[in-house]
């Protein structure tokens, strides 16, 4: 195209811009009960990127008032249904911080540790199950950490059983992740750190189904290192509270 043509055709063009309408706000003019509805509709609907669109239009426009406050703890709900962990914990976090006597403010605590317990879940594994405990246990750790903020802070609130039950869950998988470590560096050779690893299970998650295991790790680290003694007492251990499970007919003999 000549230069002539271009320039002549720029003013078309500009005018043509002008021709489109704008974007339209439907919430113009609304009130905080309106903008409220319609964030509890889109929340209904799972839609929650728009809910949370909502409820940060009626908090901005309406900052105070209990349609605020409610918004900004609905919020992280919207987050943690979304999958988006981190930023469910920020507002939780923030509603904590703006309003630490809040009737719901037990909630909140609550959906921290919601948002963290298992983050790592996709679509596929929906369907397809999966062995989580060789995941980081990052979240797991943080997860368990909220949870008991929650009863510690809260020992009377309608989720602290809730919250318990995920925590025995929670430490289940931390001991089967510690384990899987320990496993690991056994065959890598590493028998110390084996060792050290298998102890640590045995110190910090006693009671939970990952013991037994680490114990007959102990005793095989430790008959590698030639540490008799100490091979013999997790020995010991493992035959007077696991007499029947199968890591004891491993190292028995």
């Amino acid at each position: 195209m000549r230069p002539l043509t271009l320039l002549l055709l720029l003013p078309l063009l500009t005018a043509g811009c002008a021709w489109l309408p704008d974007q339209v706000d439907e919430t113009t003019g609304m009130n905080a009960s309106e903008l409220y509805s319609l964030a509890k509709e889109a929340l209904g609907e799972h839609n929650y990127e728009m809910a949370i669109d909502y409820y940060v239009k009626l908090e901005g426009r309406y900052p105070y008032g209990r349609y605020a406050e409610q918004a900004q703890l609905e919020t992280a709900y919207a987050h943690y249904k979304a999958q988006e962990p981190a930023a469910a914990v920020a507002a939780a976090d923030r509603f904590i911080k703006l309003h630490p006597r809040h009737p719901h403010v037990a909630y909140a605590y609550y959906l921290r540790g919601l948002a963290m317990f298992e983050p790592g879940d996709n679509f596929l594994e929906r369907f397809v199950p999966t062995d989580k405990t060789g995941r980081d246990p990052a979240a797991a750790r943080e997860a368990f950490g909220y949870f008991q903020e929650l009863i510690t802070r809260f020992p009377d609130s309608r989720y602290t059983k809730d919250a318990v039950q995920r925590m025995t869950y929670l430490r289940n998988r931390l001991a089967d992740y510690e384990v899987r470590v320990a496993a690991f560096y056994l065959t890598r050779g590493a028998d110390v750190a084996a060792a050290e690893r298998a102890g640590y299970v045995v110190e910090n998650y006693d009671r939970t189904p990952a013991v037994p295991e680490a114990l007959a790790l102990m005793v095989e680290a430790y008959r590698r290192m030639e540490m008799g003694a100490l091979a013999d007492d997790a020995l010991r251990v493992l035959r007077l509270n696991y007499p029947d499970h199968p890591a004891l007919k491993r190292v028995a003999g």
